[in-house]
């Protein structure tokens, strides 16, 4: 074949450092943006992107000839320094989640991010992640997650 061919869904999630309320709500709706036109830039597309003062989820159709840790670095990287130009106290945790999405769960998926707000204010973050990792069958140590 002399073309590669296909999308693939992710859904990232990455914290604010030390998971800071730091997406204050005056530049929440650019960052969000801001995050979007990253993914465009990569030809790419962001289904939705929503979050809460420590953190964001991201589901996002990318081409196949980028590897989830380069999109990820990329966005953290760029909306970082933008983000720094006007608040310099504003940073990203160093790690991330990234869970692949089928075709067939986009619209749940979808659901669950736009509703962010409502789902934290009965669920912590680190609850959350937590589930998310149990769901997806990713073991790991909980002194490595938080930093």
């Amino acid at each position: 074949m002399s073309h590669t061919c296909g999308h693939i869904l992710l859904h990232l999630i990455f914290s604010t450092h030390q998971r800071r309320p730091l997406i204050k709500s005056e530049f929440r709706d650019d960052l969000f943006a801001y995050l979007g036109g990253i993914i465009r830039e990569m030809k790419g597309t962001a289904l939705i992107i929503n979050g809460t003062a420590d953190h964001v989820h991201m589901l996002v159709r990318i081409r196949p000839s980028h590897a989830p840790a380069e999109i990820a670095r990329i966005i953290k990287t760029n909306s970082s320094r933008w983000i720094r130009m006007r608040h310099p106290e504003f940073g990203w945790q160093t790690g991330y989640g990234v869970f692949s999405v089928s075709e067939s769960n986009v619209a749940s998926v979808t659901k669950y991010i736009a509703a962010q707000e409502e789902h934290h204010r009965k669920n912590s973050f680190q609850d959350e992640f937590r589930a998310f990792l149990k769901k997806n069958g990713v073991v790991v140590e909980e002194k490595y997650i938080w930093g």
